[in-house]
């Protein structure tokens, strides 16, 4: 298996773990604590998505230890847009399709971890030049 198979599966077990806990929370929220979903998205978005930098940086991508803290701003700035992604997405299919929120999250999820491999694998692993 070459080193980018390795990484993408990683990437996969990573992430899904952290659909597992940003699925599991925003039902919990959304059924037992009636908090509109859409809010509850943004809770259990933010609470995977720290499980998923952490995971992300010690296990799936190489990084430069010494520019840690330029990582980490590069990724939330590209969580923000994730999270806007998510939220866009969530919003249209299910104010404007009619669709369950929660086969909704399953589309969201999709784009949005697409869009974070692409953008950590740019921004954030280390270049061996």
């Amino acid at each position: 298996m070459n080193k980018l198979t390795k990484q993408i599966f990683k990437f996969l077990i990573v992430g899904g773990i952290a659909f597992l806990i940003d699925y599991a929370l925003l039902y919990i929220l959304t059924e037992y604590c009636n908090i509109y979903y859409l809010v509850s998205s943004v809770i259990s978005f933010t609470i995977s998505l720290i499980f998923n930098y952490i995971a992300s940086i010690k296990f799936v991508f190489e990084t430069d230890k010494k520019d840690s803290q330029k990582h980490f701003i590069i990724f939330i700035i590209g969580s923000i847009i994730g999270l806007g992604i998510n939220q866009l997405v969530m919003y249209v299919m299910v104010e404007l399709m009619n669709v369950y929120y929660m086969l909704v999250k399953i589309v969201a999820t999709g784009i949005v971890m697409v869009w974070n491999f692409i953008t950590r694998k740019i921004f954030i692993e280390k270049k061996n030049d």
